[in-house]
Order: C-alpha cells, then sequence, then structure tokens
C-alpha cells in the first residue's frame, strides 16, 4: 500500500486544533504527496494553521456546538469520496470517530500507533514498549489509524492557508441525538501537563494524599507540570487528568523527574520519551532506575522538601 492522499481528522481546541492533531498532520506531510484535514467546529477559521503544517484542504463538518462530534463527523467522512488512509489522533473524540467510521465502512482499525511509514506499514508497543510489533492492512480499501500523542513532532512548514471544503452530514436518525448537557473546565495553572519542558510524577511512595502537594510546589518552583503514577490515581488521591502511563497520558518533556515511582511497565510507556529521567525512590532495586539517566535513593519525603527548600532559596 501506497499513501498517496492522507486525510488528518484536527480536533478542535480553544486555540486552534490540540497538539496531538498538529503533530499527526505534521508527519503526514512526510509521508503522502496530498494531505487534507478534517475538521468541525469553527474550521473555517482555522485554514491558517491547517495550512501552515501541512494541510492543501480542511474539510469542515457543522457540527452543532452541544452535539457529539462522532457520529456526524464518521458520517460524513464515508460519505464521500474516501483517501488511501485516515489518521486519527487518541483520544475520546478519536476514538469514537474510528469506531463508527468503521462499523460504516466495514474496515479495520489499526490503534495504538506509534509510527507509519509511506508504505502503510504501522508500528506499535506492546509488552510495555519492550516489543515492536510492524502491521498493515492487506485488503484493498481505506485504511483507519489511531495514533498515540507524542510519537511525531509538531513542526510548522510554512504553507498556505488550506482551501475549505464543506462535507454534508447526512441524516443520522437515532446516531445523532445525543448531545453535550454540560460542560466543565478544569482548573489549571502553569503548562499542560503534555506539553510541559518539565514534569514531576508523583507515585505511591509519596504516602499519603496530602503528600501530593509537595509534587505541585515542586513542578511550580520548576516551572513545570505536576503528574502522578496509576496507583495515587485509582487511589483517589489525584484526578485522572494528571495520570502518565498507557492509559493516561503520554508525555515527553526536557526533564521527568519519577517521586516515589516503583517503575511499572505501564508507567514507563508513557514517559520513557523524555530526554532525561531523574528518579527517586528509596528502594534500590526499584525497576524505574534501570530506566533513569539520574537516580537518588532516599525517601522522597525527605528528598523532595529538600530540593524545594534549594530552588526556593535560588529563586
Amino acid at each position: 500500500m501506497t499513501i498517496a492522499n492522507l486525510w488528518v481528522v484536527l480536533e478542535p481546541a480553544e486555540n486552534g486544533f490540540t497538539s496531538t492533531s498538529l503533530e499527526l498532520l505534521s508527519h503526514a506531510r512526510t509521508i503522502a504527496s496530498s494531505v487534507a484535514g478534517v475538521t468541525w467546529g469553527t474550521g473555517n477559521s482555522q485554514a491558517a494553521l491547517a495550512g501552515e503544517y501541512g494541510a492543501t484542504t480542511l474539510f469542515c463538518i457543522d457540527v452543532p456546538a452541544q452535539a457529539l462530534p462522532g457520529a456526524a463527523v464518521a458520517a460524513a467522512m464515508a460519505g464521500g469520496e474516501l483517501p488511501d488512509l485516515v489518521l486519527i489522533p487518541t483520544s475520546y473524540d478519536g476514538r469514537d470517530i474510528a469506531g463508527r467510521l468503521s462499523a460504516r465502512l466495514r474496515r479495520p482499525v489499526l490503534t495504538n500507533v506509534t509510527n507509519l511509514s509511506a508504505d502503510g506499514h504501522t508500528e506499535h508497543q506492546i509488552f510495555g514498549g519492550t516489543r515492536l510489533v510492524d502491521a498493515h492492512f492487506t485488503t484493498p480499501g481505506v485504511g483507519i489509524v489511531v495514533a498515540r500523542a507524542k510519537s511525531f513532532v509538531a513542526i510548522s512548514s510554512g504553507g498556505a492557508p488550506a482551501t475549505v471544503t464543506p462535507l454534508a452530514i447526512p441524516d443520522l436518525g437515532r446516531r445523532g441525538e445525543s448531545s453535550i448537557t454540560n460542560r466543565h473546565v478544569e482548573e489549571q495553572t502553569g503548562p499542560k501537563l503534555e506539553e510541559a519542558s518539565v514534569v514531576v510524577a508523583g507515585g505511591r511512595g509519596i504516602g499519603e494524599v496530602t503528600g501530593f502537594a509537595i509534587i505541585e510546589e515542586l513542578a511550580e518552583l520548576l516551572h513545570g507540570a505536576a503528574g502522578a503514577s496509576r496507583a495515587i490515581v485509582d487511589a483517589g488521591w489525584v484526578p485522572y487528568s494528571l495520570q502518565v502511563g498507557q492509559t493516561g497520558k503520554t508525555v515527553k518533556p526536557d526533564v521527568y523527574i519519577a517521586c516515589g515511582i516503583s517503575g511499572a511497565t505501564q508507567h514507563m510507556v508513557g514517559m520513557k520519551g523524555s530526554k532525561v529521567i531523574i528518579a527517586i525512590n528509596k528502594d534500590a532495586d526499584a525497576p524505574i532506575f534501570q530506566m533513569a539517566d539520574l537516580g537518588i535513593v532516599g525517601d522522597v519525603k525527605t528528598v523532595l522538601p529538600a530540593l524545594a527548600a534549594a530552588l526556593r532559596a535560588r529563586s
């Protein structure tokens, strides 16, 4: 399979498109001769951004503001001439679109993709990233690929604004009856976890729910973001939005500081792409030290307050 025509689903965000959408669009222009973006909502005003990252065409779908986009976007995409491949971000809406598009077209989906080549081969990490699997579609028809965040780098190409083309939504019937009744925007200070250059993450080694305060303080002192392991998310100490790992967020900061995190495979999948990994754990045999560039054997409840005090003294 040679990818000549490729569509990228571009999820709307407050200032344009999500970072993962731009990562996929940047990679798409390096492997396909024709690249188009597919979006909804305020897409018409984002033609310049889509073109800047590689799209020559921007398909816009007029999804009502309170409607869930999955059914409408999948139906609109399936209703016309399709590309060789559709590239979709791994997100709630992205997975919904992929599943619905797969059902409409009766085509398989390749998920958890971390690389995509011009010949349609995909790379998947399994067993916590310790093994790589190569896959590809073996039957003719559009390929549907769902890619993980941070698998590629968003790089502006300086392209001209994309040509905006509307895509009509066919009658959805009962499929279009779901709607959003309320929205909650999580309060946030500092950079987003998935975009921060420094991430300080806490695990069960912080001892108790109040121990996460020092993680947040250290992240603030380093102008970074606080993250967490699945263990303390499952324990209810911190919200799921802070979880780093295979079932949480994937991060690739310049510096990742793992505090009281033993290094379960599930967690390391989400942060092993960090440029520098610093581990602090009182267990000298913790698996996290095998991946760390710098390790400190010590109790985080002693090490972190001392580190925070040193940073405050320098500021």
